[in-house]
């Protein structure tokens, strides 16, 4: 068997995905291990091999169900604080803080298995404490529990900083931290992160000035990302050579081929040098900060070693396997995280779809150019090589006779030529079998297929992969020289990306059909297994999967005939979408973070990371329209990224304000051929099925730029006897003056204005309105302490039914025109349920 490992670990995947939705104890999945285990041994001494197969794959099965169930998160800790209590944390520094930009940010233990992440920003006069691996101290801050975005498909952040051990994020001031005495922590870690800090340092100084070129070394050779700016990346994500930027288990190939090139000049013994190459491997992983991917490099590395120790060739499967099989008993959940996806799939397109085609191809012919010159070789060969060097020995002495060369000289000439061409055609394919094998997980998690990646990683990645070694040569030795060659390969690689841009389709993918994703894994998983003539057609399958993928014919999962409002959990923000009864779907509002006190705009974006990906679970490729309702933060910052990705044929706004964040949100538009539709009080049209009536604001009406709330587009959707009222960000003057023009009348679904503030909601405004429902969208936690309890208090006195997405996350409203469906993603309750408020 080729590949004995690979069935294993197939089986042990399936069982960790199978304990996911299925409740199984801990000791029924340990006797049927023990048993089917005894089982296959039995089987295997009696010589009955298929029996012993089935009933040792029945047990890795659930070896890895039982390894998920071992290794389930316990019971969340929890602290005896609300969010806008001011504590005193006190704990150790397990991870020393990164700066960037204005903000420090470390992770305190304060307790075995109980962390923060705590925040520093930078205030006039106040200095940022100076702090190291292994200090005890305590400070005053306000603590939040981690908590996701309630939206499908969302991305489970608490999960991830819960395997990490950490359970909450702190904000504290840097002039109340006060060092206790005595130290912490692990001496090996305290070394480890002391080498981190000095190469880490040791690039701040020799790209002194440059905030750019800091950032970018530190993250691709230290794994340091807390510097980076999206800007600075967004070209190479799109052109699908990001992964050439962060730090990965490329980085462990080129840093070994480095020294392992470096000890056969110094004529370092092969064994030792590859022993110490392996420590090496396990250093670079470490001081990385024991990152994933460069951890699992370094596990393959030293695999790889071993067989080649023992004197065995190791085979890319097999050893992906292997590294699968041993990371999962170790961490079953990492199944589930994308980069472990990504990165073993990458190394299994490679293993199973280039290198049996490198083997057909380039691979025999690539190894015939050894020792071109020696004849007796041919005959160890097979016949197409051989006939090929003859051929090359021919060629060469032809050109001999002609230029009074050498014939070894051509031959030295062809063979460094060759040797080029036959490397950039083993490179385009291994990049176009990367390519295809993981357009489904890219098309899933970001939602992009890049076209042009195919030519431009053949570039980028020989020009990152040259910054490694460059980069920690200049490190080690603290030289301009190398240090400004690896910035100008960075350089090279970013204009390589620019100019790929231009040619790059600007398509985005939502997320395919099950039975679509199904077909294409089995399809492509055909191309490796079956024979040669039914290769062709399972390549013919896949690819055109891969073309249906890309063109997504498939319609917008929405209730035909059915108005809906979803509230999408954007945090202290808001963005509405509402689907029209006859087809037409819209978004009010993108959703944003609001920034104070002069701070950096932080790098999520909440258009491109929260709220298109919730469209795109709903197979929506293109809105009908967008509208903002007034350009606050909280309700523009997403609209840019919106446009971009669902190019809407028209933006609705009221009376807006030139600000900085409306004119980005205008030229997008422009630059997208959207059409701005300017709406007023008065204003009345039949839009999808529904009728669409502006309240606010009035035709006259002059746009604050201080205060910009009072100028939110008010819309009252109207479809069969109910109506939707939708406030924008309104107080109560506004609903003083929409009371006194005679236009408020009941609405059964109120979007409550201002996220619930005592500001608005008042009650002769809920006198007229009469809501069955109130839908609130504020964010889980907030500082602003919305919904006020004075609001939530008028609400029940008025017998509304309150949906929050703080507490139930997203939110969805249905109606028929008669009756009303309420969903929600409340842990407990919130079930869709039929109601008729009159």
């Amino acid at each position: 068997m080729r590949h004995p490992l690979l069935a294993p670990s197939v089986a042990l995947c399936a069982g960790v995905v199978a304990a996911r939705y299925v409740p199984f104890s801990r000791g029924g999945l340990l006797v049927a291990t023990a048993l089917l285990a005894a089982l296959a041994a039995l089987a295997w001494w009696k010589a009955s091999r298929p029996t012993a197969l089935v009933a040792g794959l029945t047990a890795v099965f659930f070896l890895g169900a039982l390894t998920a169930v071992l290794h389930r998160l316990p019971p969340r800790p929890e602290l005896d604080a609300t969010s806008r209590e001011v504590v005193i944390l006190s704990g150790c520094v397990v991870v020393p803080p990164a700066f960037s930009e204005g903000r420090e940010q470390f992770t305190l233990e304060l307790a075995p298995g109980a962390r923060a992440r705590v925040s520093f920003y930078e205030r006039p006069g106040v200095a940022l404490p100076d702090l190291r691996y292994g200090q005890r101290l305590e400070l005053d801050a306000r603590v939040r529990r981690t908590h996701n975005f309630g939206n499908p498909g969302s991305f489970d952040y608490a999960g991830y900083l819960a395997r990490q051990g950490i359970y909450w994020t702190a904000s504290g001031r840097a002039g109340s931290v006060r060092l206790l005495p005595g130290g912490c922590g692990s001496p090996l870690a305290g070394v480890v992160y002391t080498l981190r800090g000095a190469a880490l340092e040791r690039l701040q100084r020799l790209y002194s000035g440059d905030s750019y070129q800091t950032a970018m070394m530190q993250a691709i050779l230290i794994g340091e990302s807390a510097g980076l700016q999206r800007v600075w990346t967004q070209d190479f994500r799109r052109t699908g050579t990001y992964h050439a930027l962060v730090i990965s288990g490329m980085h462990v190939a080129v840093l070994a081929a480095f020294l392992l090139f470096l000890m056969r000049i110094v004529f370092v013994p092969a064994p030792v040098a590859i022993f110490l190459t392996t420590l090496a491997g396990w250093l670079y992983a470490l001081v990385a900060g024991w990152q994933p991917p460069v951890v699992r490099a370094a596990a393959g590395f030293t695999l790889y070693a071993v067989a080649s120790w023992f004197y065995r060739r190791p085979r890319v499967l097999n050893l992906l396997a292997a590294v699968v099989i041993a990371f999962l008993l170790l961490d079953p959940e990492q199944l589930f995280d994308a980069s472990f996806q990504l990165s073993f799939l990458c190394v299994a397109a490679i293993g199973a779809l280039a290198a049996p085609l490198l083997e057909r191809t380039t691979a025999p012919l690539t190894r015939g150019l050894a020792g071109l010159a020696d004849c007796d070789r041919d005959l160890h060969l097979e016949p197409r090589v051989a006939h090929f060097r003859v051929e090359l020995r021919l060629l060469a002495e032809t050109l001999a006779l002609w230029a009074r060369l050498p014939a070894r000289a051509w031959l030295a000439a062809m063979s460094l030529v060759l040797r080029a061409v036959f490397w950039v055609c083993e490179l385009f394919i291994i990049s176009a079998a990367v390519q295809f094998g993981l357009a489904l997980p890219m098309a899933v998690y970001f939602h992009r297929l890049s076209i042009t990646g195919l030519t431009a990683n053949l570039l980028i990645v020989p020009l990152m992969s040259a910054v490694v070694p460059v980069g920690f040569v200049a490190i080690f030795t603290n030289w301009k020289l190398p240090a400004a060659l690896a910035a100008w390969l960075l350089t090279a690689s970013e204009t390589v990306a620019q100019w790929h841009l231009r040619w790059e389709p600007d398509w985005r993918i939502p997320v395919p059909p099950l039975w679509l994703a199904v077909c294409l894994v089995a399809s492509i998983v055909a191309v490796t297994l079956t024979t040669r003539r039914l290769r062709l057609g399972a390549l013919a399958v896949s690819l055109a999967a891969l073309a249906v993928l890309v063109w997504h014919p498939f319609a917008p999962r929405v209730e035909p005939g059915a108005l809906e409002l979803t509230a999408i959990d954007v945090g202290q923000g808001e963005s509405l979408f509402i689907a029209f009864p006859g087809g037409k779907l819209m978004l009010l509002d993108g959703g944003g973070i609001a920034v104070y006190g002069g701070r950096r705009r932080p790098q999520l974006d909440i258009g491109e990371d929260v709220v298109s990906p919730y469209l795109w679970t709903r197979s929506i490729r293109r809105l009908d329209a967008v509208a903002l309702s007034h350009p606050h933060e909280d309700h523009i910052g997403g609209i840019a990224a919106v446009i971009d990705n669902f190019r809407p044929r028209e933006l609705w706004v009221g009376s807006v304000a030139d600000l900085p964040d409306w004119r980005r949100v205008e030229e997008r538009a422009a630059a997208r051929g959207v059409r701005i539709v300017h709406l007023a009080a008065g204003r009345r049209f039949d839009y999808g099925g529904a009728r669409v009536e502006v309240l606010a604001p009035p035709p006259d009406h002059v746009p604050s730029a201080s205060a910009p709330n009072n100028d939110s587009l008010v819309l009252r959707l109207t479809y069969g006897r109910h109506s939707f009222l939708l406030t924008g960000d309104i107080d109560r003057r506004v609903e003083r003056e929409l009371i006194g023009s005679g236009a408020l009348g009941p609405a059964a679904v109120l979007k409550v204005a201002h996220h619930g503030s005592r500001t608005s909601t008042t009650e002769p405004f809920l006198e007229l309105v009469r809501p069955a429902f109130a839908v609130i969208s504020s964010g889980y936690e907030n500082s602003f302490d919305n919904p006020h309890p004075d609001v939530l208090k008028r609400l029940e006195q008025h017998h509304a039914l309150v949906l929050r997405t703080d507490l139930c996350g997203l939110v969805t409203i249905r109606t028929d025109g008669r009756r009303f469906r309420s969903e929600t993603m409340c842990p407990a309750g919130g079930r869709p349920g039929l109601y008729d408020p009159f």
